[in-house]
């Protein structure tokens, strides 16, 4: 079971960050659907281009051994905004693509779930460190 850990770890990690990155062409370049879904969200084009430079700095992150928490965290809110519009606004099939956009945001919220999970410890750390720092 040790063994299998690091593989599950770095998978998660290398899939969340390989979807969010493969997602920003369509972003950056404005194709259509892209500018359909942030249209239909009240977000274009500046939600369109804010999300995908942070979808760039959460892959970034999550690839770091040191700062994967950290984009998991960026990653899995991201992933909450966009599964909340695809169940509020835009629907779970988007322009006839069958869900699939809505099924690569649940797939990288779970693997920045699982990256956070296994970083447990570590943000404790963090977040002890800071609230005794207010504290002093």
């Amino acid at each position: 079971m040790d063994k299998v850990k690091p593989i599950v770890y770095w998978a998660a990690r290398i899939a969340a960050a390989v979807i969010m990155l493969q997602t920003l062409y369509f972003k950056f370049s404005g194709a259509e659907e892209s500018i359909y879904i942030f249209s239909t969200v009240g977000m274009e084009p500046w939600g369109r281009l804010g999300t995908g430079v942070l979808e760039l700095v959460a892959s970034v992150l999550i690839l770091i051994n040191a700062t994967a928490w950290l984009g998991a965290l960026l990653g899995l809110g991201l992933m909450a905004g966009a599964l909340f519009f695809h169940l509020t606004i835009l629907g779970i099939d988007v322009k006839g693509d069958g869900g699939y956009l809505f099924l690569l945001a649940l797939l990288v919220a779970v693997f920045c779930s699982i990256v956070l999970a296994f970083n447990r410890q570590r943000i404790t750390t963090v977040v002890t460190t800071l609230i005794g720092k207010k504290k002093a």
